[in-house]
């Protein structure tokens, strides 16, 4: 009998442990979670207004006030809703971060930080590994608003670089748009 009372004891100790501790998983800041997975701070800039992420599967959403640019060695584009996979030193399955290379954008596909005393932080853009100094992602950045495509088409002021064409009126002799 005693046997039986120690073991509901024990079962009842681990089911409060596991408990607290996913109470405190959803209490945890982003920056808290950023640093226990070996991450900057500046990974995402200023301007969360909130994130989820699951504690099984690392997979995580963050939520921004908009679509931005921040200004990092060059400029990073973050979409109003960044998702991907988090593990220690690295998030994988990367979506809502493009990086700019010259003057094309890259989608941003993974984030992975070197060993840390070397200082580098590398984003793989496909093709290409850009590597950063890993001091640059220290704090958030500041991040400049930007309107996505969707709200230009959903608006239709899609603009045009070209200049209005004009048709004579062959009765008038006027120009006409």
């Amino acid at each position: 009998m005693l046997r039986i009372v120690q073991i509901a004891f024990l079962c009842f100790v681990l089911a409060i442990g596991i408990s607290i501790s996913a109470v405190i998983a959803k209490n945890e800041s982003i920056d808290e979670i950023l640093l226990a997975n070996g991450l900057p701070l500046g990974i995402f800039p200023k301007g969360v207004k909130g994130f989820s992420v699951n504690g099984e599967t690392g997979r995580f959403s963050v939520y921004l006030n908009q679509s931005c640019q921040a200004k990092y060695e060059t400029e990073l584009h973050y979409d109003e809703i960044v998702s991907g996979t988090i593990g220690y030193a690295q998030i994988g399955d990367l979506s809502g971060i493009s990086a700019q290379e010259l003057f094309l954008w890259f989608p941003v596909k993974g984030i992975r930080v070197d060993v840390p005393s070397s200082g580098l932080i590398f984003f793989d853009v496909g093709v290409l590994r850009k590597q950063y100094s890993l001091s640059l992602f220290e704090t958030p950045r500041d991040c400049v608003a930007v309107r996505s495509d969707a709200e230009f088409i959903g608006e239709n002021k899609v603009q045009s670089s070209m200049l209005p064409l004009y048709q004579v009126d062959q009765t008038l002799g006027r120009d006409t748009v």
